[in-house]
This record gives C-alpha cells, structure tokens and sequence, in this order.
C-alpha cells in the first residue's frame, strides 16, 4: 500500500491594521481570521499574554485543541470497531507552554483528561487500553515534539 499525502488549505489574513501598520509593537491589534472555503471562520489574536484579545482564540488553544479532537475522533473511531459503545465523551486538555527571557518559546506537554461515558456492559480494561491506541494513532500527536499524555476517566452509563 502506498502513503497518500493529504493537503490543507487555510488561509490566515490579518485584520488589525488600526491605521499605522506595524509601525510600532503597541501600534497594531493582534486580531487575524482563519479560513477555509466553506467553513465558518474562527476569529482569532494572539495570547493576551501578548497583546492579545482574550475573546479571540490563540494558536496555542488551537494546538491543544487539535490535540484533544484528533485523540477523541482516534478513540470513538477505535471503541466502534471494538464494539464498545461511547455515549459521552468530554476533555479537559490544558497544554503547558515556555516563555524564554529572550522571548521565544515552546510548548513541553500537553495533558488530554477525557471524561468517557460508555454503555452498560463496556469492557471498561479495553475502554483504557484503547486511549493508548488512539495515542499511537492521532496525526497531530504524532507530528508535534513534546510529550502528550491522556489521563482518562471512565464511567458506565446510569441509562439501562
């Protein structure tokens, strides 16, 4: 089987020239929109740690949430081939990120705490097992540099 390459096509264009450009480092808004043909926009800024607009999402949030989605759609997609049914399914993922003294930065983990919610009868030892799997499997995982770890909790349904 050969690999096929998958493309992504997103555009980024910055909206907050407020008249001067970057003229100055407090002279500009940090607000940007991401967007993808046919696709709602995201509007986004940088962190407010950086100027930026604390009601905008920031590429860091973005990193971990592509991080928490691309687990989660890996962990339904595993659980179903399995025949484990998931009912529910929320994370709390926070991400931990450097800040240098001379302004650069990286992130160094990141933490996925999914909350699971299986149907009655679940194998709840294959339910965990499978968010290794999910791990080994998640394309985003897999192409950044630092460590992301899932500290899952699973629960069995109180529906019949």
């Amino acid at each position: 089987m050969t690999d096929k390459v998958h493309r992504y096509d997103v555009q980024v264009v910055w909206t907050g020239n407020e008249g001067t450009g970057s003229s100055s480092y407090r002279g500009y808004s940090r607000a940007h929109e991401i967007r993808a043909s046919g696709k709602s926009l995201i509007e986004g800024s940088s962190d407010p740690s950086f100027r930026g607009d604390s009601t905008r999402w920031n590429p860091e949030e973005l990193l971990v949430a592509s991080l928490s989605a691309c687990h989660k759609l890996w962990y339904l997609g595993l659980c179903a081939e399995a025949g484990i049914v998931v009912v529910g399914y929320e994370d709390n993922a926070q991400g931990a990120m450097v800040e240098e003294s001379h302004g650069a930065g990286q992130f160094t983990s990141v933490v996925l705490r999914p909350k699971v919610i299986v149907a009655s009868g679940a194998d709840i030892e294959k339910a965990h097992a499978l968010h290794q799997k999910a791990h080994e499997k998640c394309f985003i995982a897999r192409s950044v540099n630092f460590p992301v770890s899932h500290a899952p909790e699973i629960t069995i349904s109180k529906d019949a």
